[in-house]
């Protein structure tokens, strides 16, 4: 989901005060904060914020999935162990 164009319009504003203005984006709670404090809500997918707030990339989602994995080529090992030689 996309934020309306005129909290985007806000934003770009609030970028424009400069160093002193912080704006803050807390991708656990799914808010940005402008600097005047107000909290804006936004959607996002559950896998990407996953990815996002455990620094994964492919291959570490990938990596989550080991012990499956190491169970399988076990598995594969014992019933065709001449892929193995």
């Amino acid at each position: 989901m996309r934020l309306p164009r005129a909290v985007c319009d806000q934003l770009m504003e609030d970028a424009k005060l400069g160093a002193n203005a912080r704006l803050t984006v807390d991708l656990e709670r799914q808010v940005v904060v402008r600097p005047n404090g107000e909290e804006i809500s936004f959607e996002i997918d559950p896998l990407r914020r996953h990815l996002l707030l455990n620094g994964l990339d492919d291959i570490g989602q990938t990596l989550q999935q080991a012990p499956a994995i190491d169970g399988f080529e076990a598995k594969q090992r014992a019933a065709q162990p001449w892929l193995y030689r």
